[in-house]
């Protein structure tokens, strides 16, 4: 479920690989080309189709579960709670019903906590709920309903809290894809100071749903994702591989923090949605580092250094590839 976004794409791709039987769901008005070229079964309705829902997981082995609204920005933050939280519940009860065998959640590291020293985990609450908007709230509901449903009904449930993801194939693309691809052609001038963030690339987060397929534990959440990355860096290893210029003025965070209460101010008052606000500048530097060794010990997942898939994700961009606007 979700097979027409990035992380989607990827887990449907690896399973065709895998050599599974594959049944994709999807909307009427889905882009497709993640896909079109592998041999799938599709399935179209929308999340509130309770019977095309259990007619798609009837006789499934696993659903893998891989939508969400991240736009962080939103005014109006009812489509978030819509997607990420109440599309999701009709999707668990459907799933209870049929008894699917195993059902693999597409969940984020925006659910963990932040630590005060050290490395972060799946086992400290979360501490920073009432900071992050509507978006950091939609998902952390979603997580819970997920993990309650196990818990209460016998879902045999599995959450993956992934990083931002980076590679090829990201036909979006994503709002950090394009990023990356501006900063390959030398478009990116500037960068906030002290800002980092967790990445993973895509192809090993794909690969981190089959594992948990197979030996992940009901119940538990595990981190997904290679390392806290300095977004200076991430421009700069996209710039290099691009034979680009990399951003060479820093913005302070103070700096970014007006051009936040700004942003959001004008939004408001021209009634119209604006990536830069407040709550998507505080987004940007309030998460810790996180500590993914419970994947690694429990399934086996060991991701290849980011860099590898930031440079595979520019070469995908520049040799045409890539949808563009």
């Amino acid at each position: 479920m979700g097979a027409s976004g990035f992380v989607g794409s990827h887990v449907t791709r690896q399973l065709v690989e895998r050599g599974d039987q594959v049944r994709v769901w999807i909307r009427e008005s889905s882009s497709t080309v993640g896909f079109d070229d592998l041999d799938v079964e599709r399935h179209h309705g929308d999340l509130d189709d309770l019977a095309a829902l259990r007619t798609a997981m009837k006789g499934v082995d696993t659903v893998f579960y891989c939508i969400v609204d991240a736009r962080a920005w939103l005014r109006d933050p009812a489509p978030l709670y819509a997607t990420n939280v109440e599309a999701l519940r009709s999707v668990l009860d459907v799933a209870v019903e049929v008894g699917v065998p195993r059902f693999v959640f597409c969940s984020s590291v925006v659910t963990i906590a932040v630590a005060e020293s050290g490395l972060a985990d799946e086992t400290m609450p979360h501490n920073w709920r009432h900071l992050g908007g509507a978006y950091i709230d939609s998902r952390i509901q979603a997580e819970e309903l997920v993990l309650r449903q196990h818990r209460e009904h016998g879902l045999p449930a599995i959450v993956l809290n992934v990083g931002t993801t980076y590679g090829p194939r990201d036909h979006g693309p994503t709002p950090h894809g394009k990023l990356v691809r501006a900063a390959a052609r030398g478009k990116v001038p500037a960068y906030v100071k002290g800002v980092s963030m967790e990445v993973v690339g895509i192809e090993d987060a794909a690969r981190a749903f089959l594992l948990a397929e197979e030996h992940g534990r009901p119940g538990e959440r595990y981190i997904i994702s290679e390392r806290y990355l300095p977004i200076k860096d991430l421009f700069d290893i996209a710039a290099a591989e691009g034979h680009a210029k990399p951003p060479g003025i820093g913005i302070p965070l103070p700096v970014m923090r007006v051009i936040g209460v700004v942003g959001g101010a004008t939004s408001r008052l021209l009634r119209k949605d604006t990536v830069v606000t407040s709550t998507s500048v505080r987004l940007m530097h309030i998460q810790t580092a996180l500590d993914h060794g419970k994947a690694t010990r429990e399934f086996g997942w060991e991701p290849a250094p980011i860099e590898d898939s930031i440079r595979a994700g520019v070469r995908w961009f520049l040799d045409g590839q890539a949808e563009r606007p």
